[in-house]
């Protein structure tokens, strides 16, 4: 491989106008591919084999146009202080408001007024109105959504107080600012990495060259394969970081080269023939970990997967050809001025006892001590995950100054907690001989269900042959309790499907949040075992070792418990919770630990592929194994330090969001790429192989007959470059 690399390397060098063409034409492709494109709607979100989803698909089927998963808003209202909302003023204007929220939307399907649906609080100061759109929340246009805002404010200025809960206000968070700080935190770390602009510039242009045509794709795409604008999110997020990573990597093995002695073409050739081989196979542990979310068989997260998964592809591609043909153009300029002095007086720089070098030397003194350090640090930060609670959340934790979190609170003051996440029980009668019988003995069990408040009379569909019931649990839809509420019904449903052959699903928001939660907890493992197994084989085939894939695969699963403890400790024990903006704890989001191991494992295993294979090099090139760390990490360290300040900064640019769930998401990653890329990558590997020895290369004969030898350290370049290595033989070995 590094051959074949090489000699592409070599290619784009000389060929660099034509690399360039084809790219620049590729992004102007991509772009008027989107611009032209129809609007997509929001991806269809459905959870194939789940009962909530049975039960929405037979509503849809039953209730013709009552659009089951169509958005929905609970208007909440409020009478002033010593008022009454049933008083003749306050009826009246909540009336109107009523009617003009039917009025305010093409897409309202419905609009309940609260004296008619008997939607009033006992004291008679809150009352509510449920709205159901014809469309799900992210179909919501901008003007639908102002219409509701317009008529809420509008109630207000009577005096009274007007809140909206449910989805049909909730919009994509905007990501743009976060996005933008990311990209100009990787700037400074690049150009205090390189001391150079042009060198701190080609992995931040590559990168948006690469990220702009992956999402261009994807906006293209969206349309015929249904693609909602959150599989474009994670594409650009992904795309971003690994490649700034790939093009770091490839842009400063050519430095390195360049210093060495090497003439341009030629330090272009093996930057792309070794730094570029470990490119590929980083990449393509990206790229498993994304496609194999296909394994949760949840139809939105697997083509999230597999669109990040081609802009990770690409990035791959830009880092083996665009970058060695961009290096054509900008020479010997990659290196600040005073190192391009030396290299013009012909000198061979010095090589320095850089930070890399001096931690590594400070781990192989006191491996043992540094191993049980990192990994008990490690230990300690885990214990949190013994409580983990996983959920998806609700109102409860949005921030206490936004209206969705003000209704949820009125309607928990007026009717109780469970009012914010009813349930709905649908029953199929179609082959009971009673159908009425059958639904009222339905509706008799659920009511004596332990942690149900009320029951709403069943409510049958032209034909008869099913009926909706609302439930309404004590408890708040997050809650462990409502999860039960929801099992025990199921259970009961059994039972009553034996005896009367009616059938009951269990549905609505909170029941498919449930649903979903259950599907990704029972994914995880297999999808771990997927990852970590394919993962494990490939590392096997690139360092050509047994103990080496297995110490990182370890590391990783260490790393990801870790941050997710940190997160438990935050976001569901409160710890630190004012420093990063934690208004509300509750569970953790379910999709956090498969979401996690995704990401974070393919960035963990780019830093992993960088610095152990230039260990290898080292050591195929004749050190020894405590010498070949050292150089290992005099040349990556910095480069994975830069990479992995640059994830952290783009990552934790999201805790600044409003939205729960975004804060949760930039704060584990953000964790867990520290963790990662500094306590194992940069401690625990050195400290193991250290106490390996050459052991950490062993490989079974057998094995080693098996496996396809793909050569990454780049032993092939001596016959691909004519034999000539003017610096192998004065190798400047690192002595410890």
């Amino acid at each position: 491989m590094a051959t074949f690399l090489y000699k592409l390397g070599k290619l784009a060098f000389r060929r660099r106008h034509f690399v360039a063409l084809i790219w620049v034409a590729l992004l102007t492709l991509a772009g008027v591919g989107a611009a032209s494109a129809p609007t997509a709607a929001s991806s269809s979100f459905s959870i194939p084999g789940t009962e909530a989803q049975k039960a929405f698909d037979l509503l849809d089927q039953r209730f013709p146009g009552s659009s089951a998963d169509g958005a929905t808003a609970r208007v909440v209202f409020q009478a002033p202080d010593g008022e009454k909302i049933t008083s003749a003023a306050n009826k009246a204007e909540v009336t109107k408001t009523v009617a003009d929220l039917k009025s305010g939307s093409k897409e309202v399907a419905a609009a309940a007024d609260p004296f008619v649906a008997k939607t009033v609080s006992k004291d008679g100061t809150i009352a509510y109105s449920s709205v159901s759109y014809k469309v799900s929340s992210m179909e919501l246009t901008d003007a639908d959504r102002d219409a509701l805002q317009k008529t809420v404010d509008e109630a207000r200025d009577s005096g009274l107080t007007v809140e909206v809960g449910g989805d049909a206000l909730q919009a994509m968070p905007e990501t743009g600012a976060t996005e933008i700080i990311g990209v100009a935190i990787a700037a400074v770390v690049l150009v205090i990495t390189f001391g150079s602009l042009v060198a701190a510039g080609l992995p931040l242009l590559t990168a948006l060259i690469g990220v702009g045509i992956g999402v261009s794709s994807i906006t293209a795409l969206a349309s015929a394969l249904d693609l909602g604008t959150t599989t474009s999110t994670l594409a650009m997020m992904i795309g971003l970081a690994v490649g700034i990573d790939y093009a770091l990597f490839i842009v400063s093995r050519f430095r390195a080269e360049l210093a060495e002695g090497r003439d341009r073409e030629e330090a272009a050739g093996r930057a792309v023939g070794t730094a570029g081989s470990a490119v590929v196979f980083a990449g393509l542990t990206v790229v498993i970990a994304l496609v194999g979310l296909a394994v949760v068989n949840i139809p939105m997260l697997t083509k999230m997967g597999i669109a990040a998964a081609g802009t990770v592809a690409i990035a791959v591609l830009i880092a083996l050809t665009l970058i060695p043909a961009l290096l054509g153009y900008a020479g010997k300029r990659v290196h600040g001025r005073k190192a391009r002095k030396v290299l013009a007086a012909e000198k061979k720089p010095e090589p320095k006892t850089n930070m890399g070098t001096r931690w590594a030397s400070f781990v192989l003194r006191r491996p043992v001590a540094v191993l049980l350090t990192a990994v008990v640090g490690l230990g300690v930060m885990a214990v949190p995950v013994s409580s983990l609670e996983l959920g998806l959340p609700d109102d409860g934790v949005q921030p206490t100054d936004t209206t969705q979190r003000k209704a949820y609170d009125l309607l928990s003051e007026g009717f109780g907690p469970g009012f914010n996440g009813p349930l709905v029980a649908v029953v199929d009668v179609k082959h009971s001989q009673d159908p009425k019988d059958a639904v009222a003995r339905v509706s008799k069990d659920i009511a004596a269900t332990d942690g149900v408040k009320t029951v709403t009379p069943p409510a049958f569909n032209q034909a008869g042959d099913t009926a909706t019931i609302t439930v309404v649990p004590s408890s708040k839809p997050s809650s462990t309790q409502t999860e039960d509420v929801v099992h025990t019904i199921r259970d009961k449903g059994a039972d009553i499907k034996a005896d009367t052959r009616a059938e009951v699903l269990v549905t609505g928001t909170t029941a498919m949040n449930i649903d979903v939660s259950q599907k990704l907890n029972d994914a995880l493992v297999p999808y771990l075992a997927l990852v970590v197994g394919l993962a494990f084989l490939l590392l096997m085939v690139v360092f050509r070792s047994v103990l080496v894939p297995l110490k990182a695969a370890l590391g990783f699963l260490l790393s990801v418990v870790a941050a997710l403890g940190a997160v438990v400790a935050v976001y569901q024990w409160g710890w630190l919770g004012s420093l990063f903006g934690v208004e509300q704890t509750g569970p953790i989001m379910s999709m956090m630990p498969i979401f996690m191991v995704g990401v974070v494992f393919g960035l963990a295993m780019d830093y992993e592929v960088f610095l152990v294979t230039r260990m290898r090099e080292a050591y195929v090139h004749g050190e020894r194994p405590a010498q070949a760390i050292v150089t290992g990490f005099r040349h990556g360290a910095r480069v994975v330090t830069a990479a992995a300040v640059i994830m952290i900064a783009v990552f934790a640019g999201f805790i600044g969001s409003s939205e729960q769930m975004v804060k949760m998401i930039g704060f584990g990653l953000a964790i867990a790429v520290f963790f990662d890329a500094f306590l194992v990558r940069m401690t625990i590997v050195p400290a193991v192989l250290a106490l390996l020895g050459k052991r950490a290369w062993w490989l079974p004969k057998w094995l080693d007959r098996i496996l396809p030898n793909v050569d990454v350290e780049g032993e092939g370049l001596k016959t691909a470059s004519g034999g000539g290595d003017p610096a192998e033989e004065d190798r400047e070995l690192a002595r410890v």
